[in-house]
């Protein structure tokens, strides 16, 4: 089985309270990397951050005062194209509270089948390379990848930063 994940592209990272013109920018292209992986037989999976209320009282919103991506609200849900693309795939939607999803890294690791997984999405500086290196350590031996046109950091000097990153961790990165 091969493997998309599509990393936090939610309103609030894209136009919203964490956007950037790098973030819109990407939305079509993630819409036609779903759309490829849709025709290659690829599984395709979705993580959202997702916070409550109480957000400002956590490590994460303390280090963080932005609050963003909170449960229910317009900025936690995916723009229409990508949120059409996901009900139509049925794609999984992993929630998380944090950087990375060890539930997803988990389900990963236990699946028989896994032969790669593509990664795309927001911020490349935090979550893409959070569950990235995730990935890769409970699968050291399944070839992990990143799109970089297809993911946007905080700032473009941050993304540059993050997939050297990972391409030190032996995580390919497709430019």
């Amino acid at each position: 089985m091969d493997v998309l994940v599509v990393v936090d592209m939610q309103k609030d990272f894209i136009s919203g309270a964490l956007g950037t013109k790098e973030a819109v920018a990407i939305v079509p292209r993630v819409a036609e990397k779903i759309a490829q992986a849709k025709k290659a037989g690829k599984t395709v999976v979705f993580t959202r951050d997702t916070h409550h209320e109480n957000y400002l009282q956590t490590q994460e919103g303390k280090n963080l005062p932005v609050p963003h991506c909170i449960r229910g609200t317009d900025g936690w849900e995916f723009p229409p194209q990508l949120a059409a693309l996901a009900k139509a795939r049925r794609a999984a939607v992993y929630e998380k509270s944090c950087f990375g999803s060890t539930r997803l890294a988990s389900d990963l690791a236990a699946a028989p089948d896994v032969e790669s997984v593509e990664l795309a999405g927001l911020c490349t500086d935090i979550c893409v390379v959070s569950n990235a290196l995730l990935i890769k350590a409970v699968l050291p031996e399944v070839p992990v990848s990143v799109d970089a046109r297809c993911c946007a950091g905080v700032t473009p000097e941050k993304h540059e930063a993050a997939l050297l990153t990972m391409e030190s961790c032996q995580i390919s990165v497709r430019r």
